[in-house]
């Protein structure tokens, strides 16, 4: 039973309700927002796990509070389940770019919120110290434990996603992986993200690298891999 504090924020009261009754029946503590700027406040002011942010909120919409909490120090790590009548392929891609954890489209069965939600907890749950949390490779240190990447030791903000990815693809370099292993390994099995999303990850991820971005290959009609030898000739979109 989770003992986690939610924040919910929809302007819709009925959602609301819906969704507070089916958390607090699994134990967690849950906490309810009508707008984006209410929301912001009690972000601020009292401890908060994690978000389930509707996107078409009056004033602050959702995307820009997530734009809001990843920008901020104090709050980046706070995990965002997105949960929105926009299902178009177009809105899941904008969400998982700004840093949404997961994105669950209206209308929505409560037992599979609560599914990805205890997914998303468990993911952010801080590994176990071990032989292979730290990645050291091509001046690249990844740092599993505490999520962190520097380059040469130049810290280079990611977001949770792009961190899973490279993460994922640097802790086996020369393996070529598809999109599909890629998001499975990710966000784990049956997550409804398109091979777009994937590209998008992949392309913030090489922007952030800089002259390091190169190290990420693409391999044609199957997928990416991290290159083995720092000086390999790569092949890019």
């Amino acid at each position: 039973m989770g003992k986690e504090t939610i924040l919910v924020v929809d302007d819709e009261e009925d959602i609301l309700e819906l969704v507070r009754f089916h958390l607090s029946r699994e134990g967690y503590e849950v906490l309810c927002a009508g707008t984006g700027e209410d929301a912001w406040r009690k972000i601020k002011t009292q401890r908060v796990d994690l978000l389930v942010i509707d996107l078409m909120l009056p004033g602050i919409d959702g995307l820009e509070l997530t734009r809001k909490l990843k920008n901020d120090p104090q709050t980046r790590q706070i995990p965002v389940v997105m949960l929105s009548a926009k299902g178009e392929e177009v809105d899941i891609v904008t969400g998982l770019e700004l840093g949404a954890d997961d994105y669950v489209t209206k209308p929505f069965s409560p037992r599979v919120l609560l599914a990805r939600l205890r997914a998303v907890f468990r993911r952010r749950a801080v590994p176990a110290a071990t032989d292979d949390a730290i990645i050291r490779i091509h001046g690249l240190l990844i740092d599993r434990g505490r999520r962190s990447l520097s380059i040469d030791d130049r810290p280079i903000d990611l977001t949770y996603t792009e961190f899973q990815v490279l993460a994922f693809l640097a802790s086996r370099p020369g393996w070529v992986f598809t999109r599909s292993q890629i998001v499975d390994a990710v966000r784990g099995d049956d997550y409804p993200v398109t091979d777009r999303s994937v590209d998008v990850q992949i392309v913030g991820l090489r922007k952030k690298l800089g002259e390091s971005g190169h190290l990420i290959e693409t391999v044609r009609g199957v997928g990416y891999r991290f290159t083995e030898k720092r000086g390999e000739e790569t092949h890019t979109r």
